[in-house]
């Protein structure tokens, strides 16, 4: 009697081991199904960086770090306008932004996967042949800016004309647009291509990819140099990191180092213009 109850007390431990390794297996599971969910903020209006038909540079690389490196992208949509950063990344809904400055306050960055610069767009039908900020031409030809506001915050090539006393002959265009339009920051872009400007100075990858995309063939070329006093016309970029992911910001600098060559291939499908440190610019039509 006693022999048959230790066999029944032991095939139920057996079962309960069984149901207790069933259990944590499942929730192992979903746990690490949880964590290969990446959170990524981008804008859902804004080519060649994002939108939401995934058709922006940031979106395809986005899609290389999701297949390479075994993560589900789960996109967090909100206008990249002021307040961005500060909802998305430092209140911690998202995991990654594509694209900020390296070194941004707001984030773990990683290294920078590409350099660019602010560039002079024209028509080739009409190229001032302008590189520089001190060029005598923008006293004279009519210039298209990016401006962001009235309240001493504005772009680099903005303030550095204003600081010239360049203004009388310059078109303002908000660097956000109108949102009900497609790719609103284009706008610049277009006016220098419908002639309604004769130059603009517009950050290089908006520029590249428009320019690329324009049925009036447009010149690029670099500001230079790329210090002006205080002001910088070259920036490093990286990815964005929440603050409490340094486990995946170093994650994701291997993953930089280790796919080069397919992210320039990126960047160059898109025409994004970049810059090395002596100023040389590397892609741009």
């Amino acid at each position: 009697m006693n022999s048959q109850r230790t066999t029944r007390t032991s095939r139920r431990s057996n079962q309960l081991f069984v149901l207790v390794a069933f259990v944590l297996f499942v929730v192992q599971n979903a746990f690490g199904e949880e964590r290969r969910v990446l959170r990524v903020a981008a804008d859902p209006n804004n080519l060649p960086f994002s939108n939401d038909r995934l058709e922006g540079f940031e979106n395809k690389i986005a899609e290389l770090i999701a297949r390479e490196l075994h993560y589900k992208i789960e996109y967090h949509w909100r206008a990249q306008r002021r307040g961005f950063f500060r909802e998305t990344l430092k209140n911690g809904d998202v995991d990654l932004v594509m694209g900020v400055p390296a070194h941004f306050d707001m984030a773990l960055t990683t290294a920078p996967y590409y350099r660019s610069s602010y560039v002079f767009v024209s028509r080739v039908d009409g190229n001032p042949h302008v590189a520089s900020i001190d060029d005598p031409q923008l006293r004279t030809l009519k210039v298209g800016v990016q401006l962001i506001g009235n309240d001493g915050i504005d772009t680099p090539p903005a303030h550095a004309l204003a600081a010239r006393g360049i203004v009388n002959n310059v078109v303002g265009f908000t660097l956000y647009g109108d949102y009900s339009q497609r790719n609103p920051p284009a706008r610049v872009i277009d006016a220098v291509a419908n002639g309604d400007v004769d130059i603009v100075i517009a950050w290089g990858p908006l520029a590249g990819y428009f320019a690329k995309n324009s049925k009036i063939p447009l010149a690029i070329t670099p500001v230079t140099p790329e210090q002006d006093g205080p002001l910088r016309f070259a920036f490093d970029v990286s990815l964005g990191i929440n603050k409490k992911e340094r486990e995946l910001r170093d994650q994701l600098d291997v993953f930089l180092t280790n796919h080069r060559q397919a992210i320039n291939g990126i960047l160059d499908s898109y025409n994004i213009p970049r810059v090395t440190r002596e100023t040389q610019l590397t892609s741009a039509k």
